[in-house]
């Protein structure tokens, strides 16, 4: 099968293309710049890697299909009019899936939990989850109207080694592992039970494996790749200090009071977007339909996170 990766040195990516080679596939890694992947494997050495530049390019799709690909793998797609493009130029090709990778953003504030990857009835809170959701909604149309082999996953929070996690104030800034290493006080937001979901990149690469290998399980079909547990910000916290030796020093303050600590107004918006969906996520759908088994939970992704980032001087034992 000649498999295209769009966006494949990026998190995913990283993880799902040797697995891919593994598998027998002809893949094609398209990237907009040289970057490298975050883990080395032998298999990039059969991998075709092409730069090719989505935003600037007005011949973007026609150059994917002139590779006349059987699946392509979309990584990268963030816009709305981009999926409506994809669906124009291969609605009457060869292709045999497109896997769109959408987000756990495109849902809302939880109110019924666990979240549903099926919801249609979904309320985003800002641009980039709205253009995750319309695209899903017109896929699933399309799905049920012109048979386009279009499979969705939605990944939680992606976590791994190389690169800034969410933390317990859940926002992407490392500084308060550093703070707790050192056995700081930490304040939290309201009473520190918002959750944040953490799942390592390479289980989320396996749904997308899987739903590859179980196509006739997964096309018209929506996926969580997430790892089956959320953790709240209070938890989070004592479980840091625990790994650091600490004794837990906690305190917390109104959501108002609590913004006015932050010197950095993109990571308290990012904090409210991250702790105001406080979702949670189970497996069944997956399991059942993907044969999905998560390597790692979320307590083992974070402790590989704050590993690496020790291991890269992020953080400084004293």
């Amino acid at each position: 099968m000649k498999t295209i990766v769009l966006g494949g040195t990026g998190h995913i990516g990283s993880y799902l293309i040797p697995m891919l080679v593994n598998e027998g596939h002809e893949v094609i890694s398209i990237t907009r710049g040289e970057s490298k992947p975050y883990i080395e494997s032998s298999a990039w050495n059969s991998v075709t890697r092409t730069l090719m530049d989505r935003e600037s390019d007005p011949d973007f799709e026609k150059k994917l299909y002139d590779m006349n690909p059987d699946i392509i793998v979309d990584l990268i797609n963030f816009k709305f009019d981009d999926t409506k493009k994809i669906v124009e130029t291969f609605k009457n090709s060869n292709l045999s899936q497109y896997i769109f990778c959408s987000s756990i953003w495109a849902h809302g504030k939880a109110e019924i939990l666990p979240f549903n990857p099926d919801d249609l009835d979904k309320k985003p809170l800002d641009e980039y989850g709205e253009n995750k959701f319309q695209s899903e909604l017109f896929l699933k149309k399309q799905f049920n109207e012109i048979n386009f082999p279009a499979t969705i996953i939605m990944p939680g929070q992606i976590s791994g080694p190389g690169w800034n996690i969410i933390s317990p104030l859940g926002n992407a800034n490392p500084e308060i592992f550093q703070k707790i290493a050192d056995g700081e006080t930490i304040y939290l937001p309201n009473f520190g039970m918002e959750t944040v979901h953490h799942v390592h990149a390479e289980d989320v690469a396996q749904v997308f494996l899987n739903a590859i290998i179980y196509r006739e399980n997964s096309l018209g079909e929506s996926f969580h790749a997430v790892s089956g547990s959320s953790i709240t910000l209070n938890g989070y916290t004592e479980m840091v200090y625990e790994y650091f030796g600490k004794e837990p020093s906690v305190k917390y303050l109104p959501w108002e009071d609590w913004k006015k600590r932050m010197d950095n107004e993109e990571d308290s918006l990012s904090t409210y977007y991250h702790i105001s969906r406080s979702g949670y996520f189970d497996i069944k759908k997956e399991e059942k339909l993907l044969k999905y088994k998560p390597k790692h939970t979320n307590i083992d992704t974070i402790k590989i996170a704050i590993k690496s980032y020790i291991e890269r001087g992020i953080i400084t034992l004293k």
